[in-house]
């Protein structure tokens, strides 16, 4: 009895974030499509699916949709905790729609001005032409977008400690020889944090208090 209620509140939580769980099912498909790929031709397939200068120079679309769909690391179980952790409440918390707005604002913007910013370094000479085929895929863009928009779903003050968490965590990397993937996260999470209309009046905020007052009664 006690396991079916503990397998009914898993289904429960996954069915009231159906995006979160169809985009990592998604995931999970195509990781283990890599993991039957050599590793030659692995690089070579998630290349052409990547937001580099390049591709998206040729096919800006269809690498932006592809590479939202494929983690370059080949682990998938960390991004289902993270998409547990943080995407699931999002969702939950904001909608459907509201959530894959975000979603879409962080991993498409981020994604451009990433890019731009090392186009800009390869015309200075600060980077080389090369760096124009750089691998840069998956979906940690948009993560990191709406890790920034769940600041307005918790009450201050435990939103301003969240906040300063968050930019120490994505910010410090760019003090200590930043890539042009630490500047997209960086960016991502300001682009959440630009979402405040998406997030304004979706319901009382968190409070972190409550809970642990809740689960100490």
């Amino acid at each position: 009895m006690r396991k079916n209620r503990g397998l009914s509140a898993v289904w429960a939580y996954i069915r009231s974030a159906p995006g979160t769980y169809v985009w990592l099912a998604v995931l999970f498909v195509t990781t283990v499509a890599l993991h039957q790929m050599s590793p030659e031709f692995e690089q070579h397939f998630l290349r052409q699916r990547s937001t580099n200068i390049h591709e998206l120079s040729r096919n800006p679309v269809r690498v932006l949709v592809a590479s939202a769909m494929w983690i370059d690391n080949g682990h998938w179980l960390p991004y289902a905790v993270l998409y547990s952790v943080f995407h699931a409440p999002a969702e939950r918390w904001l909608g459907t729609a509201r959530w894959l707005a975000v979603c879409g604002l962080a991993h498409i913007l981020a994604s451009l001005l990433s890019e731009l910013a090392l186009l800009m370094a390869i015309r200075d000479g600060m980077a080389h032409h090369s760096t124009i085929n750089t691998l840069d895929i998956g979906v940690s863009y948009a993560l990191a977008g709406v890790i920034g928009v769940l600041t307005y779903r918790i009450t201050p003050p435990w939103r301003y400690a969240y906040l300063l968490a968050v930019l120490l965590f994505f910010g410090l990397p760019l003090t200590e020889g930043p890539t042009f993937t630490d500047l997209g996260h960086f960016l991502s999470v300001l682009i959440g944090l630009a979402c405040y209309p998406l997030a304004r009046g979706r319901g009382k905020a968190w409070n972190p208090k409550e809970t642990l007052a809740t689960l100490r009664g």
